[in-house]
């Protein structure tokens, strides 16, 4: 019998705890996911690293330059996911063009990896986009030719050979949609003013650190 209230309060805690610790949890799960949230959005929106691309055609690169109308030169990772986001942009851009460029995509290949490594849908996607070239980049040194450093790098060279525009043409990270950089390209390319000409850049690191 002396032991009934200690056992009744111990019995009320128990009950009420559901009612204690619910808001608890509430709150604890409400941080995580604006915590999860914020970190998502903070990489979807940090850009890469930007190329430092010659100002002019670069005379080292095996690609050819065209004389008489402009071109476009995009640098990828064959499995950077971020990229096809770019390469759904490069192909709005190019069928709003009056002028369409000489268009150049270049896929990172790695002779470590083996031949192949480079053929990803990424590279399928692109070769089906009208009046591009696909190109295989061995070891990247086309991409060091232009300074690149992240997927999605676009450059487009006017037919003298100068460079008119230097960066990403998505907004963000996987992201397709209108944007900036989409923007400039077919104001460049139909010879109209131009927002911006460099924009940043977002996708994967073409080279791994040191390499």
């Amino acid at each position: 019998m002396h032991g009934g209230p200690v056992f009744s309060l111990w019995a009320k805690t128990i009950l009420a705890a559901p009612r204690v610790w619910v808001p608890v949890l509430g709150v604890v799960w409400l941080a995580a996911a604006t915590t999860g949230l914020w970190i998502l959005w903070q990489y979807d929106n940090t850009p890469g690293v930007a190329a430092q691309a010659p100002s002019d055609w670069p005379a080292s690169t095996s690609l050819t330059r065209a004389a008489d109308r402009p071109t476009l030169v995009m640098l990828a990772h064959p499995h950077c996911t971020c990229t096809r986001a770019s390469l759904g942009e490069l192909a709005e851009a190019i069928a709003r063009a009056r002028t369409a460029p000489r268009t150049y995509v270049l896929f990172l290949a790695s002779k470590r990896l083996g031949d192949g490594w480079e053929q990803s849908d990424l590279w399928r996607t692109a070769a089906s986009l009208p009046g591009v070239t696909v190109v295989r980049d061995d070891d990247g040194q086309q991409a060091k030719q232009f300074g690149a450093a992240t997927s999605g790098q676009t450059l487009l060279y006017d037919a003298t050979g100068a460079l008119i525009f230097s960066g990403g043409i998505t907004g963000a990270r996987a992201h397709a949609g209108d944007n900036v950089g989409r923007q400039s390209l077919v104001a460049l390319l139909n010879r109209e003013p131009a927002p911006r000409s460099g924009t940043s850049v977002f996708g994967c690191p073409l080279f791994n650190p040191g390499s």
